[in-house]
This record gives structure tokens, C-alpha cells and sequence, in this order.
């Protein structure tokens, strides 16, 4: 689920002698310790609370004396938390703060002039992400997807895994087409076992063409797409 690897991004301006870091990662301390030499850190961020970016996010604050900043309280050191339309002016850079919340509830992206949007799990360098039910909301998660698509033509997407790519409006569009059509055939998939059916009995109709190891995660997503359909009929 993290394909090759949670990604920890280094942020400075070319002339900055300190730097922000975004998602630490897991608690890996030669990762960390490689991090940690690329300082003076100035701040952590966190683009949501999921292990895989943040369990060594405690253990880097020892090593860089650096506050964490997230939206979940619970993933905070420090007295400053973050939200969405913050501002970080930090490293030379103006770092501005994006709610967008789907695939988790606290999760945020963080968005450097029109150059670059740091998405974390909200959209990935390689395939899809899921929508981690019941915490993640499937209709939160195409809000957030409507944001990124409108930003400005050419800023790079900087993901929590995977590859960079090249435009993130044109990342989000696709995902919003994806995540339409998915739910399009999650509607027909319970019209067809007579409007009652349980998310694995969906995931084996919808995701039948997908490597059955990516079916849990799956059914996460699945779980968000029926409380969707349940709500938004």
C-alpha cells in the first residue's frame, strides 16, 4: 500500500540555510538520521497521521529540535497546530496549507507558489488511493479532488508515494473519473445482487480484474462508496 515507500520532503529555497520537512516517515532512525543531516529544521509537517508518514515524527523532532505541526492534535509537539489556510513562511519558501479531507479526515496538502503541491495519500504518484473509511468520506474526498483541480496549470504534484507528476489539476480530474465511474459500478453492482449487498461481495463483483492481495484496501474504499450512495441518493 505505500508502493515504493513512504516519501520525506525536504523544503528549502536555494539560498535558505534551514528547511522544513514534511512527513518524516516511519520510525526508522537511519532514515531519520539521514533527514536530520540535512538540517537545520525549522518545522515538521504533517500531511495526515497515518504510520507510514508520521511514526518517526517524534523521534525526528528529538534529533532536529524542530516543533510537529498536523491538524490532529494527537500528532502535534509543539503549541502550534495546522489548518487549512494557513500560511508557513519558513526555509525562504511561503508554504500555503490546504484542507483536503477524504482518504483521512485530517489530511492536508501543502501548496508552494504555483510551483508544486505536496498531496500526501490525497493523490498518489502511481495508481489510487483509497478512501479509509469510516474516518475518510468519500464525499469529502471529491471536494478535496475539485480543490487540487483548479490549481494552476503546471504545478507538480509532490505525493506521499510514488513518482512526482507533472500537473496536479490534471491528476485530480483523473481521479474524479475514476472515482466516478467506480462509483457508477459500485451502484450497479448492489442493483444487481437486489440493493442489499455487503462491501466484500461488492469488491469481488467491481475489482474482480484487481490482484486480490489490493482487496482490503479495496473495501475500504467500497465501504465509503455505499455510506456515499446511502447519503447522497
Amino acid at each position: 500500500m505505500t508502493l515504493d515507500g513512504t516519501n520525506t520532503w525536504v523544503l528549502r529555497a536555494p539560498d535558505a540555510a534551514s528547511c522544513v520537512v514534511v512527513d518524516p516517515g516511519p520510525d526508522d532512525e537511519a532514515h531519520l538520521r539521514r533527514v536530520a543531516a540535512c538540517g537545520p529544521v525549522d518545522e515538521v509537517l504533517l500531511t495526515h497521521g497515518h504510520p507510514d508518514h508520521s511514526a518517526g515524527a517524534r523521534r525526528f523532532a528529538e534529533l532536529v529540535g524542530a516543533p510537529v505541526r498536523a491538524l490532529d492534535p494527537a500528532h502535534r509537539l509543539g503549541s502550534e497546530g495546522l489548518a487549512g489556510g494557513d500560511v508557513i513562511a519558513r526555509a525562504g519558501l511561503e508554504i500555503r496549507v490546504l484542507g483536503t479531507p477524504g482518504h483521512t479526515a485530517d489530511s492536508l496538502c501543502f501548496v508552494i507558489g504555483d510551483e508544486a503541491v505536496l498531496t500526501g495519500d490525497t493523490v498518489l504518484g502511481r495508481g489510487t488511493t483509497i478512501v479509509a473509511h469510516p474516518d475518510g468520506r468519500l464525499a469529502d474526498y471529491f471536494e478535496s479532488l475539485r480543490v487540487l483541480a483548479d490549481l494552476p496549470p503546471g504545478t507538480a504534484v509532490l505525493p506521499g508515494h510514488g513518482p512526482e507528476l507533472a500537473d496536479a489539476g490534471e491528476a485530480a480530474r483523473a481521479y474524479l473519473a475514476h472515482r466516478t465511474q467506480r462509483l457508477e459500478q459500485v451502484r450497479a453492482a448492489v442493483a444487481g445482487l437486489g440493493g442489499v449487498a455487503t462491501p466484500r461481495q461488492v469488491v469481488e463483483i467491481v475489482y474482480a480484474d484487481v490482484d486480490r492481495v489490493l482487496w482490503p484496501a479495496a473495501e475500504w474504499s467500497v465501504r465509503a462508496q455505499l455510506e456515499y450512495l446511502r447519503t447522497h441518493a
